[in-house]
C-alpha cells in the first residue's frame, strides 16, 4: 500500500509539472530574445517543485524526473521495484498533463514539447546532448547534496525548485530544458513531429547527466579512511 502511495505522489507531481511547467510555455510563449516569457517559463517549472517538495516530498521524495530516480537507485535509496514504478507513474502523471493542456489550448499547441531551439547559433545534436547532460548533473547534484542532510529539510524544497529555474535560465535558449525524460517524452509524442524525432536527446542526456551526479556526490561524500580501504 505505502507503495501505491507514492505511486500516486509521482502521479500527482508529474502532472502538475507538466500541466503548469509546459502550459505556462504554451500560455506565454517562450521567446528567449523578447518579452518575459522566457523567465515565466523557468520560474514556473521551478515553483512546481517548490510546491510539490512540500506537498508530496514527505510521501515519494517528489522525484516526479526519472533521472533522479535513477539516481537514487544508483545510490540504493530506491529499489529496482519502485524505480520502475515510479518512472511508469511519471509517465502516466506527464501523460494527463498533456491531455489538460490539449484540451485547455488545442491538441496543436506544442505542449511545450522540447527541441533544438532555432536561435541557437551553435546548436547541434551533440551540443544539446551536452547541454542536457549539464544542466541535469548540476539539478541532480544540487538535490543530492541538499536533501543528504536531515537539517537541510526544511529549505530543501526552496533550493531544489531554484536549482532548476537556474538550469532553465541557461537551457530554454538551448533545448527548452529538459533535464527530465518524462517532462519530454509524453509532450514529444503528442505535439509530434521534430519534437518527436528529436525526442531521445531528452531522454538520453537527462538520463547520463543524473547518473553522473550521483556517481559524483558518491565520490565526494566518501570519508578518507573509507578511500584507504
Amino acid at each position: 500500500m505505502n507503495s501505491i502511495k507514492k505511486y500516486i505522489a509521482e502521479v500527482i507531481g508529474t502532472f502538475v509539472l507538466v500541466t503548469f511547467g509546459c502550459g505556462t510555455a504554451v500560455a506565454v510563449g517562450c521567446d528567449h530574445w523578447f518579452g518575459c516569457g522566457y523567465i515565466l517559463t523557468a520560474l514556473a517549472f521551478g515553483l512546481v517543485i517548490v510546491a510539490m517538495a512540500y506537498s508530496i516530498g514527505n510521501i515519494s521524495g517528489c522525484h516526479i524526473n526519472p533521472a533522479v530516480s535513477l539516481a537514487m537507485l544508483i545510490r540504493k535509496q530506491l529499489s529496482v521495484t519502485d524505480f520502475v514504478g515510479y518512472v511508469i507513474s511519471q509517465l502516466i502523471g506527464s501523460t494527463l498533463g498533456c491531455v489538460v493542456l490539449g484540451i485547455l489550448f488545442g491538441f496543436d499547441c506544442g505542449f511545450g514539447a522540447n527541441q533544438i531551439q532555432d536561435g541557437w547559433e551553435n546548436g547541434s545534436v551533440g551540443a544539446a546532448l551536452l547541454a542536457e547532460v549539464v544542466l541535469t548533473f548540476v539539478f541532480v547534484l544540487a538535490i543530492i547534496g541538499v536533501t543528504s542532510k536531515t537539517e537541510n529539510t526544511a529549505v530543501s524544497g526552496v533550493v531544489i525548485g531554484l536549482t532548476l529555474t537556474l538550469v532553465h535560465i541557461l537551457g530554454i535558449a538551448l533545448t527548452g530544458t529538459s533535464v527530465n525524460p518524462a517532462r519530454s517524452l509524453m509532450p514529444a509524442i503528442f505535439a509530434g513531429g521534430d519534437a518527436l524525432s528529436q525526442v531521445w536527446i531528452f531522454i538520453v542526456a537527462p538520463l547520463v547527466g543524473g547518473a553522473l551526479a550521483a556517481l559524483c556526490y558518491g565520490f565526494l561524500e566518501k570519508k578518507d579512511e573509507d578511500k584507504a580501504e
